[in-house]
């Protein structure tokens, strides 16, 4: 039997043991058996409900208020992570991506957007199929931005709360996968076209990830910090005509 499970065992038996020993001083000093039993149901009826009220109720309602600052903490986690890696990556594979043109109007996201202009390009997201050409990527010079970030991810991977994000937790694996891949070849020229193949296999994943994530970053954003919401339109991988410097076309 485990120490823990020992002693909860052992607390358990301590706590009953406690109880029968006050209702027996209960007893001998009034001889009210009847008392007892009264009042000894009246709690026991009772314990139902306390079980919804702190149970249900109570546990559920600190629950929600903590996992909503878990939630809080994440997104500061996946702000710096598109900040550092996203933002920059996805401008990259954007220029390898030969339909993007399909959808590249329908990601130009403005302050003016609401929560059905969101919801809608995300039901367009799910039926786009992300392409990557990998000729159109400079792999030597992706590999160097990946290793540069490799230990900002890896810091991620270790942090518990990317966890509670399934999809964002996906995007890490695969862009830790895409990195290592870089990194296992001496030489990103002249490859075989099967490993080509296998290294545009791995891009596409990354993108395919990493395109509805980004959405998800920018509703947060408009929602919760106007501010860097509008530096991140700005920025705007899909936007041709964004520029950082307010009233300047690209």
């Amino acid at each position: 039997m485990k120490k823990e499970t020992r002693w909860k065992l052992f607390a358990g038996a301590g706590l009953v043991l406690l109880s029968l020993a006050l209702y027996t001083t209960h007893y001998l000093l009034f001889h009210d058996a009847h008392h007892i039993m009264v009042f000894g149901l009246h709690e026991l009826a009772f314990i139902p409900l306390e079980v919804l009220v702190v149970t249900l109720i109570i546990d559920q309602m600190l629950e929600s208020r903590e996992k909503k600052q878990r939630m809080e903490k994440l997104n500061m986690v996946i702000g710096t992570f598109f900040s550092t890696t996203g933002t920059p990556l996805l401008a990259l594979l954007v220029r390898a991506d030969p339909c993007l043109d399909t959808l590249r109007q329908r990601l130009v996201v403005s302050d003016s957007w609401s929560t059905g202009d969101f919801a809608e390009v995300k039901a367009v997201l799910g039926t786009y199929d992300c392409g990557v050409e990998i000729e159109r990527i400079d792999l030597a010079a992706a590999r160097d931005f990946l290793v540069q970030n490799e230990e900002f991810l890896l810091r991620l991977v270790e942090n518990p709360m990317v966890f509670e994000h399934e999809s964002f937790t996906d995007l890490i694996f695969a862009l830790s996968h895409l990195t290592e891949e870089l990194k296992a070849r001496d030489r990103l020229s002249g490859l075989p076209k099967e490993d080509t193949g296998h290294l545009a296999i791995d891009f596409k994943r990354a993108y395919s990830r990493l395109i509805p994530e980004w959405l998800r970053y920018m509703e947060y954003l408009q929602i919760h910090y106007p501010y860097l919401f509008h530096l991140a339109m700005r920025k705007n991988p899909f936007d041709a005509s964004a520029s950082v410097i307010i009233g300047q076309a690209a």
